[in-house]
């Protein structure tokens, strides 16, 4: 008998704030396309449309910027950021 496997999704187990919180704050660690790219699951772990809209973009809109050819502004990142619940901060 074949094993079906499932491709793993890390949106799938984001589920609360504080799991998002700490998934954007490993994911700063890295690249900007890492951290980027991060926001783009933890916007799809919460849904995309509720996210654009506490963005105040559209649901497109939010969908080329987090893609992986996407190069959004620091004003978008920082609206997604505040959308999903967090903030932003230098230390």
């Amino acid at each position: 008998m074949a094993i079906k496997t499932k491709s793993f999704d890390v949106a799938e187990h984001l589920e609360t704030p504080e799991d998002i919180k700490l998934f954007l704050q490993d994911a700063a660690e890295g690249t900007p396309e890492e951290f980027i790219h991060a926001l783009n699951t933890a916007a799809r772990a919460v849904g995309m449309t509720e996210v654009a809209h506490k963005a105040g973009v559209t649901r497109a809109s939010l969908y080329k910027s987090l893609s992986e050819t996407g190069h959004p502004r620091f004003e978008t990142i920082y609206k997604i950021t505040k959308a999903l619940g967090c903030k932003l901060a230098v230390a």
